[in-house]
């Protein structure tokens, strides 16, 4: 029997029936066992409301590449609708271990740019796992250039010096602040400072990568709720506020799933710059590690990322205890360039 022959078909999860969308299940588990082969079987529920939550100015589009009745690649990218960052097109794409080296993963790459090149972006990210080397030697082939080293880390609860966090929390500056929690939405009255707040992430490192600071609206931060109330994840948010002058200071941010109840995935921790070395940073992470405590035994493990360059955040979770479990690294390309290699040229110089 011959080679069987490609095809790729976009994909729209809210619209697919059970059939595809198993099918992709199968492909996106195999990707979640080859990054973190120590995780539970990914399942078809958890896949398919993962494709449903996308927030919609995120502006995700998504393909699937075929054999025969068989899914063997996925492609997605997001073009986002936002005031900023008009020149990038983030994608990502996956192929099955078997069949890489066989022009899948370029056929996808094509769908990607194609796109970008529709909506007028100039510049394509991507991220690639050290646990997983195609993608490194898939992102060289094509003349992308590394712009930001991910430490990826994991906290293991059982293993936290609880001493330590009682030290952090009986340190902290309480004549001069307080702590206060958001379960789930945030509360319509504080939108704008929670968005300025939002905004110090802006300041965290970046390295080499071309993009431009974000600027969050209420529609957007509506969107990302309802995103996590259709995937049935929990975002549990500790702020500090500053008393003299009600001005909010920092926040810490963990995203919980009853899909996974062992596990427990860390988000922002930012603080404005007006505030920072007052022991804010170790404040939040150590109550927020008392109330994971008390509130979610089952859970073990904690997940993180930072940029390797992000020292002070680094040090601190190197102190609670967390461990680098690998690197991840997003890479840029200019989109010509990509273009040009697709289609077996010389890169523009």
């Amino acid at each position: 029997m011959g080679e069987q022959r490609l095809r790729i078909e976009r994909l729209d999860p809210y619209t697919e029936d059970t059939g595809i969308l198993s099918q992709v299940h199968a492909l996106l588990a195999r990707r979640h066992a080859e990054a973190w082969p120590e995780d539970p079987a990914t399942t078809y529920d958890e896949v398919v409301r993962d494709l449903r939550s996308t927030p919609a100015f995120v502006g995700k589009r998504r393909w699937v590449a075929w054999k025969g009745a068989r899914v063997v690649g996925y492609a997605s990218v997001a073009l986002p609708e936002t005031q900023d960052n008009r020149h990038l097109a983030d994608g990502s794409l996956y192929v099955l271990p078997e069949e890489r080296r066989k022009g899948v993963g370029s056929r996808l790459l094509t769908e990607i740019a194609t796109a970008a090149r529709a909506d007028g972006r100039r510049l394509l990210l991507d991220g690639t796992d050290a646990d997983i080397p195609a993608g490194e030697a898939f992102a060289k082939a094509v003349e992308a250039k590394p712009g930001l080293k991910l430490s990826i880390s994991q906290l293991e609860l059982a293993q936290v010096d609880r001493d330590l966090i009682r030290r952090w929390i009986e340190q902290a500056p309480t004549q001069a602040f307080e702590l206060g929690v958001w379960l789930g939405p945030y509360p319509e009255e504080d939108l704008p400072a929670i968005i300025a707040l939002r905004e110090v992430m802006n300041t965290a490192p970046r390295e080499d990568l071309d993009v431009e600071d974000f600027h969050w609206t209420p529609e957007h931060l509506r969107q990302v709720e309802q995103a996590l109330a259709d995937a049935g994840e929990e975002r549990w948010t500790l702020y500090c506020r500053h008393k003299p002058s009600g001005e909010l200071a920092g926040y810490t941010e963990v995203y919980w799933s009853p899909e996974h109840p062992e596990r427990l995935g860390q988000g922002d921790t930012g603080v404005m710059p007006a505030y920072r070395r007052r022991g804010l940073g170790k404040w939040l992470k150590a109550a927020m590690l008392e109330r994971v405590f008390a509130e979610r035994p089952q859970v073990e493990r904690i997940r993180t990322g930072n940029a390797g360059s992000n020292a002070p955040m680094l040090k601190i979770n190197r102190e609670l205890g967390f461990r680098e479990r690998k690197r991840i690294t997003v890479w840029q390309a200019e989109l010509g360039t990509v273009e040009a290699r697709l289609n077996g040229e010389r890169a523009p110089s």
